[in-house]
């Protein structure tokens, strides 16, 4: 499905700076897609794919931040949208015991670790399940960031590979 929007990306947009941010906000790939896209497939440099990835993921954040309570409330009246909302919910506090437990730093954790169900999307959704004000929550998801963003970037630089 990911290289399904990297090609849609490719054929209507030629910056490889808005590709990077555009991917960076897609919900499956998030940075951990456009950091390395940016690099390699780009040909940016490390720091110049590092901004815009991290500004794509970032911005994406502050409307799920701010509308996903509004949202999810109005859709809930419905049986599909409950039904979605209340598996979301579920899923969401079952990965986020830590933010539970340490509310900032457990979200900055959370959302700096790069792994799949990690990252700013989820990230915006625990930090509303867990009650967190929205100073907290943008500066945690904003640190949690900074972080993977490092993460990813040294791996795509050096040549680690992680698997294989």
């Amino acid at each position: 499905m990911i290289e399904s929007v990297i090609q849609f990306f490719q054929e209507f947009i030629q910056d490889p700076r808005w590709i990077t941010f555009l991917l960076a906000m897609t919900p499956i790939g998030e940075l951990r897609i456009a950091l390395p896209w940016g690099i390699t497939i780009g040909e940016m440099q490390w720091y110049e794919a590092y901004v815009w990835a991290v500004a794509g993921n970032f911005i994406i954040s502050i409307p799920i931040v701010l509308l996903l309570g509004p949202t999810s409330k109005f859709l809930m009246r419905w049986k599909y949208g409950d039904r979605f909302f209340t598996w979301l919910f579920a899923r969401t506090r079952k990965k986020g015991k830590m933010i539970e437990t340490w509310e900032f730093l457990g979200l900055v954790v959370f959302v700096g670790i790069p792994l799949p169900v990690t990252g700013a999307w989820t990230g915006a959704a625990a930090a509303f399940l867990f009650g967190l004000s929205y100073g907290k929550s943008f500066a945690a998801i904003f640190t949690g960031l900074l972080l993977s963003a490092s993460i990813v970037t040294i791996i795509t630089t050096t040549g680690i590979k992680l698997f294989g």
